[in-house]
Order: C-alpha cells, then structure tokens, then sequence
C-alpha cells in the first residue's frame, strides 16, 4: 500500500511547476505527487518529464488531449489513487494559492482526529485571503454562504480545492454522480462526503492570489456553481444515497 498522493491539475503553468513540485517534495518524504494535465501548449508537460528524472518514483503524470475541466481531472487523479492503493489524497492547484506547508496539517486531521475530508478553508478562526480585490471576495464569501443555506453543510469554506481525502471516503463516492466539471465541483464532491455522514474537519489557510500564470475563473464556472447548487439539493432530497456506491 502507498501512503500521500498530491493531484496537481495543470493547464499553462510552467511558471510554477517548476517550483511547486521541488517545494513540496521536501516536505515529506510520504508524499507523492499526481500531475494531471491537459495538453498545455507552453511545455508544462516537458518540464514535468523532467522532474520526474530527477525524483523517480516520487512524480507521475497523465497527460491528457486538452482542456477536459477541473472536476474530471480530479476524477482521473481519485480513480488513478484507489487503483495504486494510496492512504491520503490530495487536491492542490499548481499556483501556490495554496499552502504547500498545510499540507501536513490536512494529513494530520485525516491521519489523526477521524477526519474523513480535510479542507484548507479560508473563512475559518485563522484563515483568510492575500491580495484579492474586493469583489473577488466577497463573490467567495457569498457562494460558501450561499451554498451553506442551500444544502445545510456545516462547512464554512465550501468551495475551497485544497483538500485531503481519506481512501475510505473516495471508495464510498460513486464518480459517475459527480456532474460537474468547474467551480461547482469542489462543492459537489463535499456534499457528496456530508450525505454520506462522514466527519469533514477545516483547516485554517491563508490563500494567496496566484503572482503568474492566468486565473480560469470565469462567468460559466460561476453559473454552473449557483444552479449545481440547486440541483444538487433536490437530487439530494430524492435520495440521500445519490452519491453512494451501490
């Protein structure tokens, strides 16, 4: 059995993965790393190639024919992660928006104090944002309040895609549910773990705007999470198990 497994998703990121992987390679020997990417035409893939010279058996990668979406990157990456047999998995982006560092915090919460989803939240005693223009947060802070009132979640960074799993809860998620591709699937696949009534802890991050490369945010994301929202609670209301393995 294997033990940390980190899926990065990339798209045009050769500014960071350069660094990003090195960076968080040192900080445990546990942790692998997982790049999914997706046809990147600035030569993230080649720069990648040779990381994994240089770590072997440390960095992997699948390459994919294009931009296919954040949510079936993540997919790709869980289904690769059961198929190896990791313990812990993983969901950061390439940025440094994320923490690398907290990484063993959402390890202990999920190795340590029975959680079965850590998530590296923004909007708990602790956390908070660097360098986002005023709009930008208050557009965060009102989706997770948002989703919040909808679904009844008791988690307060709800769309947050800085993660660590435990195996045991991917292995109850049925991927076939999970609909959505953007911005909506981070809070679809918490939802999916809080039906199942398994424990999801917050840890407090500071998240940093991203200093290079381009933010795939955009309207459609945005769109596809409010009304994702909507239906995912009257999925939910038809059936609780919606999201579980048969």
């Amino acid at each position: 059995m294997r033990d940390c497994l980190i899926i990065i998703p990339t798209y045009n990121e050769k500014e960071n993965i350069s660094a990003i992987i090195p960076y968080t390679l040192k900080l445990s020997d546990r942790f692998e790393i997982l790049v999914i990417e997706d046809g990147s035409p600035d030569g993230t893939a080649k720069i990648v190639s040779a990381l994994m010279l240089e770590h072997p058996g440390r960095i992997h990668m699948i390459e994919r024919s294009g931009k296919l979406g954040l949510g079936t990157a993540y997919i790709t990456g869980f289904k690769w992660a059961l198929e190896n047999e990791y313990s812990y998995i993983f969901e950061m982006d390439a940025d440094f928006s994320h923490p690398p560092y907290k990484l063993l915090e959402l390890l202990e919460s999920c190795e340590h104090k029975n959680a079965y989803l850590a998530v590296g939240s923004r909007y708990v005693k602790g956390g908070g944002v660097v360098d986002w223009p005023a709009d930008r947060l208050f557009l965060s802070w009102f989706a997770s309040k948002y989703v919040r009132l909808i679904t009844g979640m008791r988690v307060k960074d709800t769309t947050a895609g800085f993660v660590c799993f435990r195996k045991e809860t991917l292995q109850q998620i049925d991927f076939e549910k999970i609909k959505f591709a953007g911005y909506a699937f981070q809070i679809e696949m918490k939802f999916a773990v809080w039906l199942a009534g398994l424990k999801i802890a917050e840890v407090p991050i500071q998240f940093k705007d991203r200093e290079v490369g381009t933010s795939k945010m955009s309207g459609s994301i945005i769109k596809e999470a409010v009304w994702g929202v909507l239906k995912m609670k009257w999925q939910s209301l038809k059936n609780k198990r919606h999201y579980a393995l048969k």
